[in-house]
């Protein structure tokens, strides 16, 4: 083989360094995570076994499987099998734990019963990236995404789901005992084994039917009306015109460098009741009085808009065109102006519609609003097919209309959220693979997703400041 690097032969004796410190130089990231765990306050956070006990078998420091876990993720590695394999064959993950070699039932408990401790680490990077001074613009990008569970579609059940799966094996139950009275009135034959047959088929259908049966007093207990089996919290929900069994995860996103300020794991598809929670929760790991959130069109929910108000937070969300009216090609509400110092509106005609009466729907207050002259009015076959066009107005509608004058004057406010909130999303649903989540319920997956948010955001810091960079501050 000339002409080609050539390696040694296996036989050939060599020196190896003195010691696995030489084979870790000074700018890996595994040192950032030995500093990073070292320099935690474990008994704070609440790590069970951060105080040993007086008795019984030495236990490994939580310290050890925290780095493990921290080390795992940086590079993609999740599964607690794989981390046993890897602290006895990884010379990097040896020089971090000092060869220990916990088996993966002590690394798979470890996640479970941390959950709340594991996502406070992560709050404390966000805590150390705010003293860096990395979140500048006190501006962040809020989105939720949809992440599959380990519960497979066939193991979650709704009602209307449930319902036609006992109607198919009803069906199938009958069309089996149909050939089966047909087989009875004929002579016997050699056809005795499909009659077997048959009679195993409609048990095995009996027994499932006897299952579903089960299921359905579980769903009819369960407040949403919905029952996984394999994940009890996991939820079905629509993403992109499909249907998924899984989590929402949200995310607050700060543009100027697009770290992960404050994230939640929640089981409700819906994104309509997250923007206050999360722009609270982004405004606390930043420690700024203000702060501005932009979010797109799910978003948009009256009472959570005022509740950004109430906080001192300025919301960007765009409203959503849902006017029938517009849609059947008559005026939308938006062609109405409101006079605030008369309390009346002025119709594209240039009638006035008056105050009525107030009413409450659904804990809202709302306003009503029509004129006397809709009757005569030329413009009547553009504005309603009704006696009288009325306008509804939420008290705190003020709130709505500045909001949308100020996206009006911002229009590049929604480029901004996609740029920064959607590729952390992909770039964490690429990581975790095909199959997202490896955990169960609620408190497993949220642990498990503030592991992945912190390896992001140490990746990120990293290509900010540089590891060195992170070194000191974390020695400072």
């Amino acid at each position: 083989m000339k002409r080609f690097i050539q390696g040694e032969h296996r036989g050939q004796s060599t020196l190896l360094p003195d010691s696995l410190d030489d084979y870790v130089n000074d700018s890996n990231p595994v040192r950032i995570v030995d500093v990073f765990v070292d320099e935690l306050d474990l008994v704070n956070l609440g790590f069970d076994g951060a105080i040993p006990a007086g008795t019984g078998r030495p236990a490994y420091h939580p310290s050890i499987l925290l780095k493990i876990y921290i080390y795992g993720y940086l590079n993609r590695i999740q599964s607690s099998r794989r981390l046993e394999r890897e602290a006895q064959r990884n010379v990097e993950l040896m020089w971090l734990i000092g060869r220990l070699m916990p088996d993966f039932k002590t690394i798979a408990n470890f996640r479970k019963d941390n959950s709340k401790a594991i996502r406070g680490v992560c709050r404390q990077f966000v805590v150390l990236c705010q003293r860096l001074g990395l979140f500048g613009e006190n501006l962040v990008a809020i989105d939720g995404s949809k992440f599959k569970a380990v519960n497979n579609r066939d193991r979650n059940f709704t009602s209307a789901k449930l319902k036609r799966r006992m109607e198919e094996i009803e069906s199938s139950i009958n069309r089996y005992l149909t050939v089966l009275d047909a087989a009875d009135q004929q002579e016997p034959t050699a056809s005795e084994p499909s009659v077997v047959r048959l009679e195993e088929k409609i048990a095995k259908l009996k027994a499932q039917m006897k299952e579903l049966q089960a299921i359905e007093i579980q769903l009819n207990e369960s407040p949403d009306k919905q029952v996984s089996l394999t994940d009890p919290d996991a939820r079905s929900m629509m993403t992109r015109g499909t249907g998924i069994v899984g989590y929402n995860v949200q995310t607050a996103v700060d543009t100027q460098h697009h770290l992960i300020v404050a994230h939640e794991v929640t089981n409700v598809g819906s994104d309509r009741d997250q923007l206050s929670s999360m722009a609270k929760q982004a405004r606390e790991a930043m420690a700024s009085e203000t702060l501005s959130v932009v979010a797109d069109r799910g978003y948009f929910k009256s009472e959570q808009i005022l509740a950004c108000h109430d906080a001192n937070i300025t919301a960007y969300v765009p409203k959503p065109m849902t006017s029938a009216a517009k849609a059947d090609g008559r005026f939308n509400n938006d062609v109405f102006i409101y006079d605030a110092s008369k309390n009346e509106y002025i119709c594209p005609a240039g009638e006035v519609l008056i105050w009525r009466f107030s009413s409450v729907e659904k804990g809202l207050k709302f306003h009503r609003y029509w004129s006397s002259n809709c009757q005569g009015c030329a413009m009547k076959p553009q504005c309603t097919p009704s006696t009288q066009r009325r306008i509804r107005r939420w008290e705190h509608e003020a709130v709505l209309e500045a909001m949308q004058l100020r996206l009006s004057k911002a229009p590049e406010m929604m480029r901004v959220r996609k740029r920064t909130v959607e590729h952390p999303f992909g770039t964490l649903k690429q990581w975790m693979g095909a199959t997202h989540f490896l955990t169960r319920k609620l408190a497993g997956v949220s642990a498990e997703m503030s592991l992945n948010v912190l390896a992001y955001n140490l990746k990120r810091v990293m290509k900010i400041i540089g590891a060195n960079g992170l070194m000191k501050a974390l020695l400072a």
